[in-house]
């Protein structure tokens, strides 16, 4: 098998290594010389001692006396992010330092049930909800571990002091997350930050002890840095990011096991099986000012992606394969994707509209060892060109309206986005490449090759914004359309089963929704309620539940006279029976299937999140209702969700 990436005592010098220079580069930055502008900086007062050496020099911290303020905080740390900077949005925000929905730690959570996984924490996400395309053209097509990546995007800061967040859960039966966060300026126009992020979580069936078996092992971490020349001429944004995430697979509860599927000892259908995913990129972002109106610009990203299913086949139960190409006491399937690419365009701004034109070359390079000998309906290596623009008009600060457009041959994707204080519309169109392993995979038990059509969809949403005192109210309508759409589906045939293929019609989704809210006082209730009605679902494609319902329930005030910050209530999620979408473990990817059903049940957690200073926490119990049902529940078929469970998480901030 190979092997790739550093060990955990490489991550720990790393670790290590950085925070030493961090901090010695750092020391140019010990007193600010200004503080935030439209901050109320009158009561910020600065007494005590200050230790100098014999050149005058401050030495070690200031001493000081009881009625002194730190002048560093969340209110002197600020953020932005690239998307604000490109389209010369001075929209800095200061730090999240709110406690509401603190407890929500899990990505399932976090994404408010939008997405399921295989009940337990680190596993593949899909969400139950079909996503549209963010690449019109080559994509390796795996997905499952994206939200793992894609939510850790670095934010560049303007820090007057060093910054450092620690975030730490502790999840019950070996579940754990861990986040450390540091960034410093060196120069009032230059910032250097790191971030670093693992997950480390038990399998919860079949779990010997602590740490036997690791289910999930996971390591993110990346390095950036932003610099502006003194005159605003030139600005440079900086990147390194990292994830190496592992998974053991289980395959799921037997299907014909004597014992209960939801028993913590339940047989498994694979016991020897992991998937890896690694993925590194590298960004760099270059702007020239001329003037505002006139910013030329170069983004260049080299990605580089590796998907793996790895096995001691040997060791496993036979029948659970339905489908051998490879035959050996081993399956070691890698694919790797890798992208150059360069966006070279110009963009300005000219009162209240900002404009952009670019033109973006994207390298890629795909390799599957088992493909080397086979002929393939795409190539594995090409350049894609694209032409494309973005154009916005703001009015003000809650009104504006954005359209961007992109084309490369004959796929294309357009939207426009019209935002206001009493409502929002969101409309896209897009006709995109079908993904690689749609078109072509070989594995140990896979092995298929396709010449698909590309596939056209048209997205809208739209809501309302009401506000009426304590009664806030947002109604809102989804609709999505789709022809010629790919996906994978479960055939009832003898041999492969689990098979890509495309719709030789189209399916049409309406999904009215209502989200409110209403506060009596300390007291708190938020519903979010959605029903989705399929207009027309040629080949039964796609699968949701017809009823998606999520609601809070909680108490909001400060406590001990205000000393806590204290959030305490009940999240309630419950959807509708439905045929959920299966998992293949093999080639990392969801599946159409009408074999299993996932019943309806109602999840209840108690949870209590608080603030100290500059300090949160939460305590969570997870699932409560099972204590009174004694009943489980599938997140996917032959997955059971979580048991009932207590959490602990905080955060730290540090300033100085």
């Amino acid at each position: 098998m190979k092997r790739t990436g550093m060990k955990w005592k490489g991550y720990q010098y790393v670790t290590i290594l950085a925070f030493t220079v961090i901090s010695i580069i750092g020391e140019a930055q010990r007193i600010p010389s200004k503080l935030p502008q439209n901050r109320d900086t009158s009561k910020v007062t600065q007494t005590g001692t200050v230790r100098r050496d014999s050149l005058g020099r401050t030495v070690g911290s200031r001493i000081l006396d009881d009625t002194t303020k730190n002048i560093y905080g969340p209110h002197t740390t600020r953020w932005i992010s690239e998307d604000d900077l490109f389209y010369n949005r001075k929209n800095y925000r200061y730090l999240d330092t709110l406690i509401n929905n603190f407890h929500r730690w899990t990505y399932v959570q976090r994404f408010e049930n939008f997405y399921h996984d295989l009940g337990n924490m680190g596993t593949a996400l899909n969400p139950l909800f079909p996503k549209g395309e963010s690449t019109i053209g080559a994509r390796s097509g795996f997905y499952v571990y994206d939200p793992y990546y894609e939510t850790e995007e670095p934010k560049y800061f303007n820090t007057l002091s060093p910054y450092t967040r620690m975030y730490i859960v502790w999840g019950g039966s070996g579940r754990a997350i861990t986040g450390a966060e540091f960034s410093r300026n060196i120069t009032p126009t230059w910032n250097f930050g790191i971030n670093f992020r693992p997950i480390l979580v038990d399998r919860q069936i079949q779990r010997v002890g602590k740490g036997n078996p690791r289910q999930t092992i996971s390591h993110y971490y990346d390095a950036y840095t932003s610099y502006q020349t003194p005159n605003q001429k030139y600005l440079v944004l900086l990147s390194f990011r990292r994830i190496k995430h592992q998974v053991l697979e289980s395959g799921g509860a037997i299907k014909d096991s004597t014992s209960n599927r939801f028993d913590p000892n339940a047989q498994l259908n694979l016991t020897e099986a992991k998937s890896i995913e690694l993925r590194r990129n590298f960004h760099l972002f270059q702007q020239f000012s001329m003037n505002k109106s006139l910013q030329p610009y170069i983004t260049t990203d080299y990605t580089l992606r590796q998907n793996e299913f790895y096995d001691l086949t040997s060791s496993e139960d036979s029948n659970y394969f339905d489908y051998v190409e490879i035959a050996g006491d081993t399956a070691n399937d890698i694919s790797n994707f890798d992208v150059f690419k360069n966006e070279l365009g110009v963009k300005g701004s000219m009162d209240r509209i900002f404009y952009n034109g670019y033109v973006k070359f994207r390298n890629y390079n795909f390799s599957n060892s088992h493909l080397d000998t086979i002929a393939l309906p795409f190539d594995r290596k090409a350049t894609e060109v694209y032409v494309g623009g973005r154009l916005s008009y703001m009015l003000d600060s809650v009104t504006f309206f954005t359209f961007q457009g992109e084309t490369y041959n004959e796929y294309y994707q357009v939207s426009g986005d019209f935002r206001y204080k009493y409502f929002n519309i969101n409309v896209s169109a897009l006709n995109t490449q079908p993904s690689l392993i749609h078109m072509a995979y070989r594995g140990a038990h896979d092995f298929w090759v396709n010449d698909f059509n590309s596939v056209k969809e048209i997205n809208g949403y739209a809501y309302l914004k009401g506000e009426f005192g304590a009664f806030m109210l947002y109604p809102g309508l989804r609709m999505r359309s789709l022809n010629d759409y790919i996906y994978f589906k479960e055939f009832a045939t003898t041999g492969q089963k689990v098979l890509p293929t495309q719709s030789n019609g189209s399916q049409s989704i309406l999904s009215p929704e209502l989200r409110f809210s209403y506060r009596a006082g300390p007291m708190v209730i938020r519903p979010h309620i959605i029903y989705t009605a399929f207009l027309k679902n040629d080949d039964d494609a796609i699968r949701t539940p017809t009823w998606f319902i999520n609601a809070q329930l909680a108490f909001e005030r400060g406590l001990f006279k205000g000393a806590l910050e204290a959030q305490i209530g009940f999240d309630f999620h419950w959807k509708s029976s439905y045929y959920g979408m299966g998992y293949d473990p093999m080639t990392q990817q969801y599946y159409v299937q009408d074999n299993s059903q996932v019943n309806s049940y109602l999840l209840a957690d108690f949870f209590l999140n608080g603030k100290l200073k500059r300090g949160r926490f939460f305590i969570k119990y997870h699932n409560i209702l099972q204590l009174i049902t004694k009943d489980m529940y599938y997140t996917t078929p032959l997955y059971s969700g979580q048991k009932n469970i207590l959490d602990f998480g905080f955060d730290i901030l540090l300033f100085d």
